[in-house]
């Protein structure tokens, strides 16, 4: 079987919702502009690039049709490159990813395009009007409740105090701070307007003078729909507890913003002639599904899944992404895993701080990993995301 290797990461910053340096373009356009800047860094020859596979959680409006290959031809790519567009929810970056990897080993392929999009100005979360919270016979027959009543009721649970999630939160801030300051998110490419002026070149979600003080005076976010009727639908499943405490805020839950990724991953044949070097292999990928009404818990049993596969255990694996859709996510992936400090957790913040592209987010955290394994010459990294529905996707890779 074929080893699969990442070559290269880039991604956009993460521009702010509605008002963001971002927002004044289309999706087509920002993800055509990274499949720019890749065939320019490599000289890369478009028509040995077998497939184009790109992640998007609202492929409807400006993302759909199959945004990938829209971009391609609109890259003026080769006319032969064919692509698809999927969508595993909050996992579909990373899905992508795995996909490759999978073709790649398979033998059948050698040389993808992989990663995601969400521009949440354009296309705001729900503007697909799935069944799952929109239909309701389909959300009332499957205890369909919004994730952040889920978030909530994993920290009710597992006795998470409001303090825990902001003080997680602040942690996240201040990370991400730093890693802007000290140039550590090496896959950014600055992004430009049609007259080559810079719209952005840093992420722009992240609060520097955030304190503990400002978190713990925002009112908790889902506790009005909560109140009226959702906490009852979660309730009639987790009988063992009276009431969820509502304590998931703006401040400690991921934030809404524009941004993209991609992820060129092959394997060693046709490399060198392309100039293109392998920086990691992907080990593993595992997805998994837990109850989906309380919905995020999923990180801990892909992970535990993908270690399987790699025959390693969680001792081994030297910095850990997972994706801060809440706080609570994090601390619960933690206390299942046997994780008792932040030390490999997210070092440079997470979309606490810096926003979650829905789509975009597994391949952006993957070449946020892949860039902090080389700076600090470690070996083995994981990503890992909770996905709607209740599912988690999990990635191990090893630098090469």
């Amino acid at each position: 079987m074929n080893e699969a290797f990442i070559f290269d990461s880039i991604r956009s910053p993460r521009g702010k919702n509605k008002n963001g340096s971002l927002a004044q373009l289309t999706p087509v356009d920002l993800l055509s502009k990274l499949m720019l800047v890749l065939e320019k860094k490599y000289q890369l020859d478009t028509s040995l690039i077998d497939d184009v596979i790109i992640g998007c959680v609202m492929p409807v409006n400006d993302q759909g049709a199959n945004i990938g290959k829209i971009a391609a031809q609109y890259s003026g790519w080769d006319v032969d490159i064919p692509s698809m567009q999927i969508n595993r929810c909050c996992g579909s970056g990373l899905e992508a990813v795995n996909l490759a990897a999978m073709k790649i080993r398979s033998g059948w392929e050698d040389l993808i395009v992989s990663g995601g999009i969400e521009c949440m100005s354009r296309v705001p979360i729900g503007a697909d009007g799935g069944p799952m919270a929109f239909e309701t016979k389909v959300s009332s027959k499957t205890n369909y409740v919004p994730q952040g009543i889920g978030a909530d009721l994993i920290a009710t649970i597992e006795g998470f105090t409001r303090q825990d999630l902001d003080e997680f939160a602040l942690i996240s801030q201040e990370k991400a701070f730093e890693a802007i300051k000290s140039k550590r998110f090496r896959s950014i490419v600055p992004i430009y307007d049609q007259n080559e002026l810079l719209l952005i070149e840093e992420d722009e979600h992240v609060r520097p003078n955030t304190s503990l003080m400002q978190l713990s005076k925002l009112k908790p976010a889902f506790e009005k729909i909560g109140k009226n009727g959702y906490d009852d639908i979660a309730l009639q499943k987790y009988t063992h507890i009276e009431e969820i405490r509502h304590m998931h805020t703006a401040g400690n839950s991921s934030g809404i913003v524009d941004g993209a990724s991609i992820t060129l991953v092959g394997s060693k044949r046709n490399a060198t002639s392309q100039g293109l070097k392998p920086r990691a292999r992907i080990l593993s990928a595992a997805t998994c599904s837990t109850d989906p009404t309380i919905m995020l818990e999923g990180p801990a049993p892909a992970t535990k899944k993908a270690l399987s596969m790699a025959n390693l255990t969680i001792d081994d694996i030297d910095l850990i992404e997972i994706n801060e859709a809440f706080a609570v996510v994090v601390l619960k992936f933690m206390k299942e895993m046997n994780i008792d400090n932040f030390d490999k957790i997210n070092v440079n913040g997470g979309s606490i701080a810096l926003g979650h592209p829905l789509g975009a987010t597994g391949s952006i955290l993957l070449g946020t990993l892949m860039d902090e394994l080389e700076e600090r010459d470690l070996s083995l990294g994981l990503v890992t995301l909770c996905v709607a529905g209740g599912m988690g996707i999990a990635t191990i890779i090893e630098r090469v």
